[in-house]
């Protein structure tokens, strides 16, 4: 695919080179020299030095052929107004990173006026992320299906569990669990199991539900998940702000420490429910009187690197707590990940792989109904979220009566955000989003799913 690039920043920088690393035609537009000369002698890209925003640059990055531009600048408004271009000019999907909260409510609304194909929040994205680790610590790999509405989970089955030779059949009945099992992993073997697949001991599970069956289903195979009743954040920016927005509907109980006074009035005002300190969150005293040896979840989200680093390894030293350390710069990763400091959340390195998964997507959906590829098992399992057309061949028969192909499951409908998990008797409509989990890889349309 033909993909414009405009910001060459930390975000647009990743990109470029995952996108050149996948063969993809990569022209970045960028004002900064610097950045330009990055380009040129690193990446296998073209490159337009120039306002992305500005009509003439976009036609000399030859916007009117491109499948793909991305607008990744520091500036919200920069970015739309690059995609609003692309989209009158070249008419080519567009995706455009946004980050202000004032907009977040409003995202919907600007997709649709703009025609964006995706509207990507980094510090939104982390928030996410680190809500889920906080409400399901013990799982190994947390994934959102369905735009948020369902999760898939992964972990490993303990040697004491119910789990321990139960078919899969047997999950609902005996459990009263309403959720799907979707992947095995044995070994070296991924299976995506039919009922009569007995699970083992040291088996690792995928298996997708929403929030509160995720946890009741983890209680009753013996999953000690003790999601996190206190948390502090160091650090009061957007991240945190998100975070304690995204975690309201928890009992979790939150503080949060952050050095300027104006925000912590702003803050005060945004979440009545938070408790808000302001102080230095690297003075020892100060974490030391807030209870940082009782805390069961630490994140250092400050805007510099080193202090979160620093702020973290001091927690690992004091509590027992679950540890999340934002990082912006990813240049480091190998260092940092030898280090104890818990989840590393790389905001930067989230939206570059939001974004890669549209691409990815996009590119498997040429010609085909694919909204939405999800790598699940590593390269050899794959879930895909297709849109069932009114021409489908399977429409209103029920799921137990088609033959699909081997090694592949309907695992989740989405009904116009009613969320159902599939069983034999349910059918499939017109309009309805469909995610299919299989190893057969390059599935195009969804009838591709029958034999």
């Amino acid at each position: 695919m033909k993909i414009i690039i405009v910001g060459c920043g930390k975000v647009g920088r990743t990109l470029a080179e995952q996108l050149c690393r996948e063969k993809h035609d990569v022209i970045v537009i960028d004002q900064s020299a610097e950045a330009i000369q990055y380009v040129a002698d690193n990446l296998d890209a073209m490159y337009v030095m120039g306002n992305g925003a500005v009509y003439q640059t976009q036609v000399e990055a030859g916007v009117q052929d491109a499948d793909l531009l991305i607008a990744t600048t520091g500036s919200d408004e920069l970015n739309m107004l690059c995609c609003l271009i692309a989209k009158k000019v070249g008419n080519c999907h567009t995706v455009a990173r946004i980050r202000n909260p004032e907009y977040s409510s409003e995202i919907r609304y600007i997709r649709e006026e703009l025609n964006l194909s995706l509207a990507i929040n980094p510090e939104l994205a982390a928030a996410n992320e680190i809500g889920r680790l906080l409400r399901f610590p013990s799982a190994i790999k947390i994934e959102p299906f369905a735009k948020g509405r369902i999760e898939l989970l992964k972990f490993i089955v303990p040697e004491d569990s119910v789990l321990h030779q139960m078919q899969v059949s047997d999950v609902v009945g005996k459990l009263k669990s309403n959720v799907l099992i979707c992947a095995v992993e044995r070994g070296e073997d991924v299976t995506i199991p039919g009922g009569n697949f007995v699970m083992r001991a040291g088996d690792k599970i995928s298996f997708i539900a929403s929030h509160e069956e995720s946890a009741s289903f983890l209680k009753k195979v013996g999953i000690v998940n003790n999601t996190v009743k206190t948390a502090m954040f160091v650090g009061g920016g957007r991240l945190a702000y998100y975070l304690a927005k995204t975690l309201a509907d928890t009992k979790i109980k939150i503080k949060i420490i952050e050095r300027d006074e104006e925000r912590c009035r702003q803050l005060s005002e945004l979440l009545p429910h938070v408790m808000i300190i302001h102080g230095d969150g690297s003075d020892r005293r100060l974490l030391q009187e807030e209870g940082i040896q009782y805390t069961e979840a630490f994140a250092s989200l400050t805007g510099l690197d080193e202090e979160n680093i620093i702020l973290s390894l001091y927690a690992a030293s004091q509590s027992r707590a679950k540890l999340i350390t934002k990082v912006g710069r990813i240049a480091f990763e190998n260092v940092i990940d030898s280090l104890n400091l818990g989840s590393v959340i790389y905001p930067k390195l989230l939206t570059a792989e939001l974004i890669l998964q549209y691409v990815r997507a996009m590119q498997n959906s040429m010609g085909s109904n694919v909204e939405t590829l999800y790598r699940i098992v590593a390269d050899r399992a794959e879930a895909l979220e297709f849109r069932v057309s009114p021409d489908a061949p399977m429409l209103g028969i029920p799921l137990e009566r088609l033959s699909l192909k081997e090694n592949l499951l309907v695992a989740c409908i989405n009904r116009n955000g009613e969320i159902i998990t599939p069983r034999g008797q349910d059918v499939l409509k017109a309009g309805d989003r469909v995610v299919v989990v299989t190893t057969h890889t390059g599935l195009q349309d969804l009838k591709d799913i029958l034999k």
